[in-house]
């Protein structure tokens, strides 16, 4: 079973297994269509198409109209009717892969683990590793058989707004450390071109999930990575990762379960939800 990373050669090995489900997800923040277009226009032989919008997202809005993140996560029951879509049952070894750095695969990745699904690797190197190893493209759409995978206890942890806005004004002993993925401009305040306000939530620090990653497009080894986190972290059980939307903030929680370090939640509303209500503080600067 691969929980966290699959390398080129061993997605490569794996072709034979008829419990292994491909899925791209690549996407574009700024280019909605990028992503199945550039499925159409060539994947990994069996791979599905996963649209972060759509199929790794939910309602930008609750019942009550109230604005809950550019990329909250999707409902259990429409989760998991994606997933049977996609062809996955609970003994399925699924690899999703992006040509981002993992930056939306490992979306894919904590989804799967919250519902309780150990068997999801993403594609260390995305399409460019497995085109590097020699791997041809095929421009086929693929409709698997419906799958019938059911959730189990969730493997990971998430905290929502009321949570973060509690932790302002806990007691030092019992304040969560929460890191934000974004990159270090956006996260001062400077540049910001997607949400409407600028700046970070208070007390945040600052870990760019690209900072994960070696110049080839790789993870860093898990004794990088430990020794990179250990660095950062007080402790993983008391930290929260975020990002602007909930979505590269996930790498950050996949670079720290390659590094052995357990325990730390998601906020999936990130800055997109803290930011759009003018009575959170915001932070800006380093």
């Amino acid at each position: 079973m691969y929980s966290t990373l699959i390398s080129a050669e061993q997605l490569g090995l794996a072709f034979s297994k008829s419990s292994l489900i491909i899925v791209d997800c690549r996407h574009d923040l700024m280019d909605a269509q990028a992503g199945r277009n550039a499925y159409d226009a060539g994947h990994i032989a069996g791979a599905v198409f996963a649209n972060l919008d759509h199929d790794l997202s939910g309602a930008k809005h609750d019942d009550n109209g109230v604005f809950r993140g550019r990329h909250p996560l999707p409902k259990p029951d429409d989760l998991l009717a994606a997933l049977r879509r996609f062809g996955i049952n609970n003994e399925t070894q699924v690899v999703a892969y992006d040509a981002h750095g993992g930056m939306f695969a490992a979306r894919l990745w904590w989804l799967l683990r919250s519902i309780g699904h150990a068997s999801v690797a993403v594609l260390d190197g995305g399409l460019a590793a497995w085109t590097a190893a020699g791997h041809i493209l095929q421009t086929e759409f693929v409709q698997n058989p419906a799958g019938e995978i059911v959730a189990k206890p969730p493997l990971n942890t998430q905290l929502d707004v009321a949570a973060i806005v509690k932790n302002l004004n806990a007691d030092d002993e019992k304040k969560l450390q929460i890191v934000d993925a974004r990159a270090a401009d956006r996260f001062r305040g400077e540049n910001e071109t997607i949400d409407p306000v600028g700046g970070h939530i208070p007390g945040a620090t600052n870990r760019f999930f690209k900072d994960n990653l070696q110049a080839d497009g790789r993870f860093k080894s898990a004794e990088q990575l430990r020794q990179d986190w250990q660095s950062l972290l007080n402790d993983p059980e008391k930290a929260v990762m975020q990002c602007g939307s909930g979505v590269t903030a996930c790498h950050n929680l996949l670079a720290l379960e390659i590094a052995g370090l357990h325990g730390t939640a998601l906020y999936p509303g990130s800055w997109s939800e803290w930011c759009s209500d003018a009575t959170r503080p915001v932070a800006t600067g380093t």
